[in-house]
């Protein structure tokens, strides 16, 4: 028995993560087309049907913009919280909606899955761990600040998934109009390249053997300075094996990690 995961795609263009047993597949978030879901799954030799469920972090339309097309051609449950589901520009039939509670734990075949709250300027966003035969696995982006509730969440994560959006420098010299970096700085926005190395450096328990950063800005980032910066950060921990450090793309998924 083996935990699968892959990050299809992530930013602000469309956001889609694999996560598979032998038993259950799971598709978190549909920001990405069915098209374009499918063939990123083809690409890294992952069939496209037999998922178990959509699961929705919060309603904005890199998290939803393939949810209509997939649900109704997957015809998976979808799972959300009441006010996500009220929120996103699509009324599928009520049926097709498992109502959820940040906080509280439910199972999709054998995979125990725990949404909780963060902090974005959303009407009601989570961040998810998914577990299955001891493995658990964090899927944690589109969060303004790391509050401890999000620091007790993914402790003893085997593999971490975790937002690391714009270099602060970048975005003040960047394209977006004053009140749109103001959004994305704010504590309901985006974490920088610096807030995710605070939170490596002082609250990451280290348990992680993959971590992924997610949710690149295209215009107010850089992959290697995204990856340098977190780079120095877990230097900084004390004595023991680091993380293997990936990044997810906008444009390609990353390659399929094995667990168990």
């Amino acid at each position: 028995m083996s935990l699968r995961v892959c990050v299809l795609g992530s930013g602000s263009k469309g956001n889609a993560t694999l996560v598979a047993t032998e038993k259950t597949r799971l598709l978190v978030d549909a920001g990405l087309s069915r098209r374009e879901t499918f063939a990123r799954l083809a690409a890294v030799g992952e069939r496209a049907g037999d998922f178990g469920a959509i699961l929705i972090s919060h309603e904005h339309m890199d998290h939803v913009n393939g949810l209509r097309v997939l649900a109704s051609d997957l015809k998976v449950p979808i799972y959300a919280t009441q006010l996500t589901r009220q929120v996103i520009p699509w009324r599928p039939k009520a049926g097709l909606f498992e109502l959820i509670t940040p906080g509280e734990k439910f199972p999709v075949g054998d995979i125990e899955v725990t949404p909780f709250s963060i902090p974005h300027d959303a009407i009601d966003p989570v961040a998810f761990t998914l577990e299955s035969q001891g493995i658990k696995i964090g899927v944690v982006t589109d969060l303004g600040y790391v509050h401890e509730v999000v620091k007790q969440r993914v402790k003893g994560c085997h593999c971490l998934i975790f937002e690391s959006n714009h270099d602060l420098d970048m975005l003040k010299v960047g394209p977006y109009p004053w009140h749109v970096k103001q959004r994305v700085m704010s504590r309901h926005g985006h974490l920088s390249n610096l807030a995710t190395a605070d939170f490596l450096t002082a609250d990451f328990d280290g348990a992680a053997q993959v971590l992924v950063l997610a949710h690149l800005s295209e215009t107010n980032n850089h992959p290697e300075i995204a990856r340098l910066t977190a780079e120095q950060a877990l230097a900084q921990r004390p004595g023991g094996e680091r993380a293997v450090l990936h990044l997810a793309s906008q444009t390609s998924p990353t390659q399929v990690f094995h667990f168990g």
